[in-house]
């Protein structure tokens, strides 16, 4: 006879898990957490902007840092297996994505931006893809917030990639070497986010991240 386990009670084990699994690894910052933590603690807000693929460590790379993270989990069937390991981590998740709930959330994560001085964390190509396209959503955030873009990569030196994912997910191999590296931030424009205005700016963080190498 099988016993069915509900998914949800194992949250604490695959928070502990994964606290232990980004402890093994070898994060290496080139100083770039100070451009990040002095505007952050200038008040300064911020939307930190991660390859979907990339999650797993730089989600680790957070919580390492700081908890004043607010972070976006699409409204899927396992979303709340999500938001109660990210609540575990310290980040305040909000539902909802480019496919479902998406302006509701952005406009969520602004106020809980501006009153609790968190910043926000976004996969820009996520939950879906296609693969390292941005969506709107940073963007719009950026700019309703006030917000600087911060792009963000990790390089872990060993890793297992899920080839059949449409993300490539990485994962990176315990005690291993990662590498962080975070680009300048920069703010977004202040003109009417028409579709031309929204492609164009779409396009830059495309480049501000694909121009972040190893």
């Amino acid at each position: 006879m099988k016993i069915p386990i509900d998914p949800l009670r194992l949250t604490p084990a695959v928070a502990g898990l994964y606290k232990l699994w980004i402890r093994s690894l070898r994060l290496e910052d080139l100083g770039g957490w100070e451009k990040i933590g002095s505007l952050h603690e200038a008040g300064h807000p911020l939307v930190l902007c991660l390859w979907h693929e990339e999650i797993f460590a730089l989600t680790g790379y957070g919580w390492t840092r700081t908890q004043d993270v607010v972070t976006f989990v699409s409204q899927s069937k396992d979303g709340e297996f999500i938001t109660r390991v990210l609540l575990s981590l310290g980040h305040v998740p909000v539902r909802g994505s480019s496919t479902r709930g998406g302006v509701r959330a952005l406009l969520g994560a602004k106020r809980i931006m501006e009153r609790e001085n968190r910043m926000a964390v976004f996969t820009i190509d996520g939950p879906r893809g296609p693969r390292r396209v941005p969506k709107d959503g940073p963007i719009f955030l950026a700019q309703r917030a006030g917000a600087k873009i911060v792009p963000m990569r990790a390089f872990p030196r060993r890793k297992h990639v899920f080839e059949k994912s449409w993300d490539h997910f990485q994962v990176p191999y315990p005690f291993t070497s990662c590498q962080i590296r975070i680009g300048d931030p920069y703010d977004v424009t202040t003109e009417k986010l028409t579709e031309d205005v929204m492609e164009r700016e779409r396009e830059r963080l495309r480049l501000a991240m694909e121009n972040i190498t190893p």
